[in-house]
């Protein structure tokens, strides 16, 4: 079997498998095949989970005596969207004007083709390393992430494993390599909001109770005043009203009851506990402002449900992965990358409770589109940027 040490060619194989979430698709296999000439051992469990699908997942490991370094990612992508907007197929890896197009190009098959590619590079030249390398891929990144890398961390440290830094290849440039490296991840939190009225005709409103006035009280308590003004490494922490429902179609009738969906991004102002007793607190002193209908006296009546599970804020400070990543990125690129905690989630989230992590990966700009693609040229740098991190990171023990 030959060396998998084109990035290219190595995308190219993901890019044909059809891993939409939460289908595998081929792509956990590709990755086996492109993994097995290195001598590396894979194990692919499959993990559950009442009212969610089954994920099959891979971790692969090739041992040696030494430091213990994670590569994590996945191969689940997100659907193509109108198909027939796509310029070259969306599963075909086509290549145009220097370009390979292809659904998860960028989002996530590119960062583990590059770093397939810079490790066999790496053991062509000078063995194999003085240490470990594990790739922990799941198929679960892009949908609820309930099945994927937290139950696949859990699986592996389980049996032993241990590791002394990780790098997700998530793409995190926002407009050429370089830019960017991630070193934490804001905090995550989703919840719904619901105010109880009594339906009635809009013609005899003293006869009902309109859930929305009360609705408009709350949404207002949630978003002002402002949560914080930011931190030295984070943004300010932000809530954005994500729809608001009460379910009528009819235009001469008073709603039963009123919703409205939030989600925050968070610093490390707040922990998720200390954010949720903020909301309830903030609800429990409007409601009670009787501005709810003219003469109301009763407070509003409403319940709050958090949705799925919070993401937690975290910052990796160890100046060994920081430092090395930063130095491989300048030395082949020239640019010095920003150490950024910006945008959303990623399962970084989940790989910080077992060791230090950061993110590093491809530009992102046509993540999630229509003709999502990635320049030859980036592949190729990226790959040698992993190299030059796998080599120092090694050396320096």
């Amino acid at each position: 079997m030959s060396m998998p040490k084109d990035p290219a060619e190595n995308l190219a194989a993901l890019i044909r498998c059809p891993s939409v979430t939460p289908a595998e698709g081929g792509a956990l296999s590709a990755v086996e095949t492109l993994l097995k000439p290195l001598g590396f051992t894979v194990e692919r469990p499959t993990f559950s989970e009442d009212g969610t699908p089954d994920i099959e997942n891979l971790y692969a490991r090739l041992s040696g005596n030494g430091p213990h370094l994670m590569f994590a990612g996945h191969t689940d992508v997100v659907p193509v969207g109108d198909e027939a907007a796509w310029t070259q197929p969306p599963f075909s890896a086509a290549i145009h004007n220097g370009e390979m197009y292809g659904r998860g190009a960028v989002d996530m098959k590119g960062g583990i083709a590059c770093f397939v590619a810079a490790l066999a590079r790496y053991v062509e030249k000078h063995g194999n390393p003085k240490g470990s390398v594990s790739l922990l891929i799941t198929g679960d990144e892009e949908g609820p992430a309930v099945n994927g890398t937290i139950k696949l961390l859990d699986w592996a440290a389980g049996k032993g494993e241990q590791w002394d830094a990780a790098i997700v290849g998530e793409p995190t440039n926002p407009d050429k390599l370089g830019d960017m490296i991630k070193i934490g991840r804001r905090g995550s939190i989703s919840g719904i909001v619901t105010v109880q009225g009594r339906q009635g005709h809009v013609a005899y409103p003293h006869l009902a109770d309109n859930p929305v006035r009360g609705l408009m009280t709350l949404v207002d308590a949630l978003t002002n005043p402002a949560f914080d003004k930011g931190t030295k490494d984070f943004q300010p922490t932000n809530l954005e009203i994500t729809s608001i429902d009460v379910g009528n179609p009819a235009a001469n009738v008073i709603a039963a009851k009123a919703t409205a969906a939030f989600n925050i991004r968070f610093n490390d102002t707040w922990t998720a506990e200390t954010l949720q007793a903020e909301i309830h607190n903030r609800l429990d002193v409007a409601s009670g402002r009787k501005k709810y209908r003219k003469g109301r006296k009763e407070p509003i009546e409403f319940d709050i449900t958090w949705r799925d599970r919070p993401s937690h804020v975290f910052l990796t400070r160890d100046d060994k992965l920081i430092e090395t990543l930063s130095g491989s990125v300048h030395a082949v690129t020239g640019a010095k990358p920003a150490l950024s905690a910006s945008g959303g989630t990623s399962d970084a989230r989940f790989i910080k409770d077992y060791c230090p992590v950061v993110e590093f990966g491809l530009v992102g700009k046509t993540m999630h589109m229509v003709d999502e693609r990635v320049p030859l040229a980036d592949l190729e740098t990226l790959t040698e940027i992993y190299g030059r991190f796998i080599q120092d990171w090694f050396e320096r023990g």
